[in-house]
């Protein structure tokens, strides 16, 4: 399931959400120019290894410093190829603006960097013997998803299916969106703790710690009936003002005049 576009309101500057995306693109680029020797430091000291903090004798023998917990959030700023940030971005610019205007930049930046360390601290506490690096910022992603699906339950995320070369246009509810993402991360990582050589590389786990941290932010902000935070706007808004401008321009009357 890949999504599209979405009918939820969007901040109309999403000033957040693009900072984010900038920030993590620019990070990745520059890790793509490290030699060996540096991309494996920054990943030592700036990725999550969940050893570091459950194993603290043995990390400081190798150098790391188990008192420092910045990797719970660092590591959501480093990604481990191109398809990798590629996805994680685009999830981020579906779902993102619309819990930028709901929340406002500072509320939506507390739901993903929070989910970024939920993501993280449920990761280390299913695998606290893990050695493995872990990055990205799929756990805060996994964060913005589960929060957009309850406060918009009942918008639709445009999601493309591929049947054999075909893709098709699905209009999906968010709520059925976000329940399917959430039942194959549950079902993956399930199988993973069972039989750890499935993994693939993903931490499921971490996902799911995401996920329940946004959901929990959304139901407390329902809870305390936060408001709309910031000017909106709509995918079809935009479309139909592009179209104008092409077309017919958005001429008003002056006072007084008819049409």
């Amino acid at each position: 399931m890949f999504p599209f576009i979405d009918t939820a309101p969007r901040a109309a500057r999403p000033l957040a959400v693009i900072a984010l995306i900038l920030g993590n693109s620019l990070i990745f680029l520059w890790m793509l120019g490290l030699p060996a020797e540096a991309l494996n430091a920054v990943l030592v000291h700036y990725a999550l290894i969940p050893l570091r903090y459950t194993h603290p004798a043995l990390a400081r023998s190798v150098g790391l410093d188990p008192d420092n917990f910045w990797p719970f959030l660092t590591d959501a700023f480093l990604h481990g190829g191109w398809w990798h940030i590629i996805f994680n971005m685009w999830f981020l610019w579906i779902f993102g603006p619309a819990m930028e205007a709901r929340f406002g930049r500072l509320g939506f930046l507390a739901l993903y960097l929070g989910g970024a360390a939920a993501a993280s601290a449920v990761h280390v506490a299913t695998h606290p013997d893990s050695a493995e690096p872990v990055l990205g910022a799929s756990g805060a992603i996994a964060a913005v998803i589960a929060a957009y699906a309850l406060i918009y339950p009942t918008e639709r995320v445009v999601t493309i299916v591929p049947v054999i070369f075909i893709p098709l246009f699905v209009p999906v509810p968010a709520m059925i969106f976000a329940a399917i993402w959430f039942a194959l991360q549950v079902m993956q990582g399930t199988q993973e703790l069972g039989q750890p050589a499935i993994a693939a590389g993903v931490a499921w786990w971490a996902h799911i710690g995401g996920f329940a941290f946004g959901a929990l932010f959304a139901l407390l902000a329902r809870a305390l009936a936060f408001e709309m935070q910031t000017p909106i706007d709509r995918w079809s808004d935009m479309y139909e003002r592009r179209t104008r401008g092409r077309r017919v321009p958005d001429v008003r009357p002056r006072d007084g005049q008819e049409w």
